[in-house]
């Protein structure tokens, strides 16, 4: 992940632009003039739909992005622009044709509930004069992206002509080209790299019924020879993703709480493609994707995922080393911030935890019981020596932090210098303060600003002090 966060990609996105248009309202009454709902609208919004939603999670991922497209010389393209031009995508290999409209979809939601979508878009395939426009524009300056994405919403951008002709010239420029396809016939994405098409997609572009990893294989297999693809793959849904390379591999699904599936497919091929520039091999590359999508879904709408989510949301998982546990004030603010936005309830505790036993297991799995994100402030070094006298700590704070981001129940570390976690207390704010069973009437640092105290009797005969005099008895 630190990799990740380290490179910044140059991504070119082709495909089938749209605006995603939602009107908000409520219904309490059916209309007099036909039997229809009456919704009364409160608010609209808008975002970046169809290749625009691969261009929004690019962008939140971190990647430098361009787009080539086709719009329609009309209001609704110049509003599409426009909200590309505010997330810092240029729009000056954006061609427009005459007497094409732009897509905008629009959808009725009353009551959280969709009941009416209406769509003004044009469908048949761009002019040859647009598919000589983006080919033209492109071949000068190919060289210059880590990774094509063709993201084919089936809305006549990407025709066979202008497919078979980006990858013709991204295979002579050593380009590689990634394919979120659309329709029963993937033979215009032939060359392509890799392919993205959920099992439904694969099901009705190979005629093979995929019920069991026999015929899942033969899908992949067929799809990587007719196609002729270097990587084959298959979204497999709650299932997770489905790789051929020179064998049959699936990446397992992570996602904790699914609210809402859309735009996950856009997710997908967006961190397949960041993960792929950065040189990743697929079996990184589908557990990255696998990761991200993990986070979208648990969102509600068209989402996007930030590089810090899925670094997160991978801790979270514990699928991480313990290194990704151990945190700075600065990140766990962050995190904490982005927990509480979604409505998880953080706990914490602290202590030095110096030599590690059972009595700390016990009590930091009960501590998590208590919330969804545990979160251990841990004594520095000195502040130990503070604390215990100068032949302490045993261990020294890298170490103690570690072992401690290393346990089922902990979700980060935090060290800090002082001698208690008053300012680290005061800047999280969890929602639960959890200390030892000892503490029962004495006043507990930070308390005031935590949701609910909790004290937890620790183990009998189980502590640090105990260990060091049972070994300097023998």
């Amino acid at each position: 992940m630190n990799f990740l966060k380290s490179f910044t990609p140059k991504i070119l996105v082709i495909g089938d632009l749209m605006i995603d248009h939602y009107l908000w309202g409520s219904c309490e009454r059916i209309s007099p003039e036909a039997p229809v709902q009456v919704v009364d609208i409160d608010k609209e919004t808008t975002i970046l739909g169809g290749a625009g939603n691969v261009v929004n999670n690019l962008v939140a991922l971190g990647a430098d992005v361009s787009v080539r497209s086709v719009i329609g010389n009309d209001n609704i393209g110049n509003e599409l622009l426009d909200m590309l031009k505010k997330i810092d995508v240029d729009t000056k290999n954006i061609f427009i044709q005459a007497n094409r409209k732009t897509s905008k979809k629009s959808r009725v939601i009353a009551s959280s509930q969709q009941v009416l979508r209406y769509d003004k878009e044009s469908k048949e395939d761009i002019l040859k004069s647009s598919v000589k426009s983006i080919l033209d524009s492109l071949s000068g300056a190919i060289s210059q992206y880590d990774v094509i994405i063709l993201s084919d919403y089936g809305k006549g951008v990407l025709t066979e002509t202008l497919c078979q002709g980006i990858i013709n010239l991204s295979n002579e420029n050593n380009v590689k080209v990634l394919v979120d396809p659309k329709g029963h016939d993937f033979i215009k994405y032939k060359g392509a790299y890799l392919l993205t098409p959920n099992k439904k997609e694969a099901i009705l572009a190979t005629k093979i019924d995929i019920c069991n990893k026999q015929t899942l294989k033969e899908a992949l297999l067929k799809l990587k020879k007719e196609c002729d693809l270097d990587i084959s793959l298959i979204t497999l849904s709650e299932d997770g993703i489905a790789t051929y390379d020179k064998e049959l591999k699936i990446s397992p699904t992570v996602a904790k709480e699914v609210f809402d599936v859309t735009g996950a497919g856009d997710t997908v091929i967006a961190s397949i493609a960041y993960a792929v520039s950065a040189g990743k091999g697929i079996d990184e590359t589908a557990a990255f994707a696998n990761l991200a999508a993990g986070v979208v879904v648990g969102k509600i709408g068209s989402a996007t995922v930030t590089l810090d989510e899925v670094e997160e949301y991978e801790a979270l998982l514990h699928k991480s080393t313990s290194d990704a546990h151990i945190k700075t004030f600065d990140e766990i603010f962050e995190i904490v911030s982005r927990c509480k936005k979604n409505g998880k309830k953080i706990v914490f505790t602290n202590g030095c935890f110096d030599i590690l036993h059972v009595g700390h297991v016990k009590y930091l799995q009960i501590a998590k019981g208590f919330g969804d994100v545990l979160i251990i402030g841990l004594n520095s070094d000195e502040s130990v020596k503070r604390l215990k006298g100068e032949s302490r700590p045993i261990n020294i704070a890298k170490d103690r932090a570690y072992l401690l981001a290393a346990l089922e129940a902990v979700d980060f570390v935090v060290p800090f210098e002082s001698d208690t976690p008053h300012d680290l207390i005061k800047m999280l704010s969890p929602d639960t303060l959890v200390k030892g069973g000892d503490y029962k009437g004495k006043e507990v640092v930070g308390s005031e600003f935590s949701g609910e105290l909790k004290l937890v009797d620790f183990v009998h005969g189980k502590s640090t002090t105990k260990t060091i005099e049972k070994i300097q008895a023998t």
